[in-house]
């Protein structure tokens, strides 16, 4: 009987692989790791095994095998949040392109910058109903920077030297390339080069800081408002606090980028911000917003948003609003010009701005829950202060959970703080820690998460035990959506259909392999960390806490 692989077009696939030429997935390899992209994150199917086939003999590039490729995207943007420079994704056609949906746009909301390289049908078989053929530039106009359809009369190597390049230049994204089979397969020969995507970064007018200079030493009661997009700014905007004692507050996607440590940070802005930092902002008479994108979660979708000030804007992108002064700017050259213009500044003139912001301070302070039951504020407390000098990095889902870790922990340095932010993504922290710590494994890492959350994509704990990755997995356990629950409470008279029966969430680590342990207790707790911290390996930490705490 005839071997059933030995089909015409296989047997044309083992022709090439037999030859000494390259092949353009071998190209497609070989220029990956001239950018240094030494790990992917994937999983495999007919349309891409030619790239399988080079990685097998890459020396350099480590693959990691997942379980869905939604959670592939994920590991890509925990890795390039760590590392700065573009996660590489590499799935199947079809489905495995449509799974990845998700993720590619929980990049494009958080300008996470990603390769994502999908195979497709062979463009030479397109009449008729095909296997797996779908319109992958078509579906991914709306949520990726840039998308390239790989054809006969374009050099692979260029087109990926090109997608890394736009998806870590600018305003950051994720760029999808999807590639045809036949075309993997094929001969590789080098065609003479197109103009690259080479677009050149704004240049700042000197009007437009002489501008900012005015409106900022007018100032009475200004504030810093930091956004994701100042993220590569740490330093420069350390200077202009330290020179100016200007207070600053911070979107979701920009904590950590000024320490909150800070008596000068007064906190998370937004619709589920801190109460201190909200009601600076509506007394305040200025806000210099560095790569902030002025979303509804930040602006409450309020018309008399920072009705009392003036705004500078600067961010990569022309973002349209109303703003005193619109400046289209990476935020740390923008800092930077501005400090060197910036002589003098009398910081004796904000002694009463501060004065004002101490007595908001102390009443609008926190107060301690005294309810027995556990409490997601009083637990993240507690893990914060136990782990503060491991200086972890830490990986939230999305619900209650993030927010209150948003609010308890204090992040002192940039990209400790790993959260789905524009999208709010449901399933993203599990993956997206896995991601962190492959790119940072001698860090600690803990993936904050709630029992809705993390079944999204708990598939991943295998890729945990397969490659033995050491991430702390703190499970706030509710039996609840809490934050849609705390909605339908408020709004929809406690017609509540979210109460989660959840599995033995220690039984299911068992059956991967790995650690886990169940706390009820505040005099658990403390315990449970140390036995899961010094755990040499994945650890589950499944906290019972109150099912009707708000945030």
């Amino acid at each position: 009987m005839a071997n059933l692989l030995d089909t015409k077009e296989n047997i044309g696939i083992k022709k090439v692989f037999s030859s000494s030429l390259k092949t353009c997935a071998h190209v497609l390899v070989e220029t990956l790791s001239e950018l240094g992209a030494n790990r992917i994150f994937g999983y495999p199917g007919a349309t891409v095994l030619s790239i399988y086939n080079e990685l097998f003999n890459a020396q350099n590039i480590r693959h990691i095998l997942v379980r869905h490729e939604q959670a592939a995207v994920h590991m890509a943007e925990g890795y390039a949040r760590i590392t700065g420079k573009p996660g590489v994704v590499l799935v199947t056609s079809g489905p495995g392109f449509t799974n990845t949906m998700t993720g590619i746009a929980n990049a494009y909301a958080d300008s996470t910058p990603l390769v994502i390289i999908a195979g497709d049908v062979p463009s030479n078989n397109t009449k008729g109903k095909v296997f797996q053929k779908l319109d992958i530039i078509s579906m991914t106009k709306s949520c990726c920077k840039k998308n390239y359809l790989v054809t006969s009369k374009d050099d692979i190597k260029q087109v990926i030297h090109e997608a890394y390049t736009v998806a870590n230049s600018g305003e950051k994204g994720p760029v999808v390339v999807a590639i045809p089979r036949n075309i993997l397969e094929s001969k590789y020969n080098h065609k003479p080069e197109k103009f690259l995507h080479q677009k050149k970064l704004p240049i700042v007018q000197e009007h437009d800081f002489q501008k900012a200079l005015k409106l900022i030493k007018e100032a009475k009661s200004p504030l810093l408002l930091l956004g994701g997009g100042a993220v590569d700014a740490v330093n420069e905007i350390k200077l202009l606090v330290e020179k100016t004692h200007i207070p600053v507050t911070s979107t979701l996607m920009g904590i950590g980028i000024y320490p909150s440590e800070k008596d000068l940070y007064l906190g998370m802005i937004g619709i589920n911000g801190s109460r201190l930092a909200n009601i600076a902002l509506n007394n305040s008479d200025l806000i210099i917003a560095l790569g902030v994108s002025f979303s509804d979660r930040t602006t409450c979708k309020n018309p008399l948003f920072a009705q009392n000030a003036k705004i500078i804007s600067v961010n990569m992108k022309d973002i349209s609003k109303d703003f005193e002064l619109g400046i289209v700017s990476d935020s740390s050259v923008f800092v930077k010009g501005l400090l060197e213009r910036l002589t003098s500044y009398d910081v004796k003139n904000l002694l009463s701005w501060h004065s004002k912001i101490n007595i908001l301070r102390e009443e609008n302070s926190i107060k301690k829950s005294k309810s027995p039951k556990l409490q997601s504020s009083s637990v993240l407390r507690t893990i914060y202060e136990y782990t503060k000098q491991l200086e972890p990095v830490v990986v939230t889902d999305v619900g209650q959970h993030q927010l209150l870790t948003a609010q308890f922990f204090n992040f002192n340095k940039p990209k400790k703080f790993i959260t789905s932010g524009g999208l709010g993504t449901m399933g993203f922290g599990l993956p997206a820690a896995i991601g962190v710590q492959i790119a940072n494994p001698d860090s600690l890492v803990l993936n904050i998460t709630g029992d809705g959350s993390f079944q999204m994509n708990l598939q991943e704990l295998a890729t945990c035990r397969e490659h033995q990755i050491p991430v702390k997995i703190i499970i706030m356990n509710n039996g609840y959506l809490g934050m849609v629950r705390q909605l339908q409470e408020k709004i929809y008279n406690q017609r509540y259909q979210v109460e989660m029966i959840n599995p033995d969430f220690t039984k299911i680590a068992e059956a991967y392999d790995l650690y886990a342990i169940r706390v009820s207790t505040y005099a658990e707790l403390i315990p449970a960390l140390n036995k899961a911290i010094s755990h040499n390996g994945t650890a589950i930490i499944d906290i019972a806490i109150d099912s009707f705490e708000e945030i």
